[in-house]
């Protein structure tokens, strides 16, 4: 069901900075920053010769990676996100499966303008799972 790895997503305490050290120390590619308001953040992808980094940094004050950068100011992997065919038949299945959708359960658009859903990181192994569908 699932494809290639898209992004790995680290949530920061400074987007400037860390883009800085993926552009400088890395010699990555890095894009501009673009905010997401639906997701409560502001992205910056690194893009890589076989996928991408996505730092990820809080927009207002009810973004989901404030609570995280508490937990972790340092900041830290979020999330992995795959690249599935149909997201609403990978929701489907997973749900059939026992596996929990964070939100309405409904797709969501994501930074790269594809319908995303996120997964309960307790059914992942402690790990916040994204799908995108290409």
């Amino acid at each position: 069901m699932i494809g290639r790895l898209n992004h790995v997503a680290i949530a920061v305490p400074d987007l400037e900075v860390a883009a800085e050290q993926y552009r400088s120390m890395l010699g990555a590619s890095v894009g501009e920053p673009q905010e997401e308001p639906q997701h409560g953040v502001i992205v910056v992808f690194v893009n890589l010769p076989n996928t991408k980094i996505e730092l990820l940094y809080p927009l207002g004050e009810k973004s989901p990676i404030l609570g995280f950068l508490e937990k972790n100011p340092a900041g830290g992997i979020h999330h992995v996100c795959y690249e599935v065919d149909d997201i609403v038949a990978a929701r489907d299945r997973l749900k059939a499966s026992g596996a929990r959708i964070l939100g309405d359960g409904e797709p969501k658009i994501g930074a790269h303008g594809k319908p995303v859903l996120f997964l309960h990181p307790k059914d992942f192994n402690g790990c916040l799972v994204e799908l995108e569908e290409v």
